[in-house]
């Protein structure tokens, strides 16, 4: 026999989809909540505990006074993707067309989440270097795709590197796979990153 509480948990899952079933909890978030919680100083989130700089205020307030209020075209303001252009020029001696090969986006999440809606079709492989950040997990559920983890092995000690078995990660390819996700040692490990 259901009770009231069965019936109302099979209508919400019915309303959620197969995709959104398979996601947790955010990280960021429990621990956000476990910090308010226990009064604790919460190192999952940037709070900043310091006023913003004076020019990036002053630069709102004029960004105000002038009337700058529409929404940029979807691709990103063109002063921001000229600079973009013009930094990695400088910097990286590339040169990408800021019309064409270059996309602002509202944050790494969004970027990563266009990147694989626009390439992956379901069926496709991604590989992913774990650990890795919580969003890759969603992003393969949402774009189709069936993550293949590779293993990332902590330094030995202060003189080594984070480290991967080459044969593991040739092993994580194979028909399907139609990207690697690849990330900066610093996103999750202040240290370089070597093949073993």
């Amino acid at each position: 026999m259901s009770t009231p509480e069965s019936k109302m948990a099979g209508i919400s899952r019915r309303m959620i989809s197969a995709k959104a079933e398979q996601f947790t909890e955010s990280v960021i978030r429990e621990m956000t909540r476990l910090a308010m919680k226990h009064n604790a100083v919460n190192l999952s989130q940037g709070f900043p505990d310091f006023a913003a700089p004076a020019e990036v205020k002053e630069a709102a307030r004029q960004a105000i006074s002038d009337d700058i209020n529409q929404y940029a075209i979807t691709w990103g303001a063109k002063p921001l993707r000229d600079a973009i252009v013009e930094k990695f020029e400088r910097t990286q001696s590339v040169r990408y067309d800021p019309e064409r090969e270059i996309t602002i986006c509202c944050g790494s999440t969004e970027a990563m989440m266009s990147a694989m809606m626009a390439i992956i079709n379901p069926g496709d492989e991604i590989v992913v270097f774990e650990p890795f950040y919580e969003n890759y997990g969603p992003d393969a559920i949402l774009s189709g795709a069936t993550p293949r983890f590779v293993k990332m092995r902590p330094p030995e000690n202060e003189n080594s590197f984070w480290s991967y078995d080459e044969k593991e990660l040739a092993a994580a390819f194979g028909p399907h796979t139609k990207a690697i996700i690849l990330k900066h040692a610093e996103q999750s490990h202040r240290q370089s990153i070597h093949a073993r």
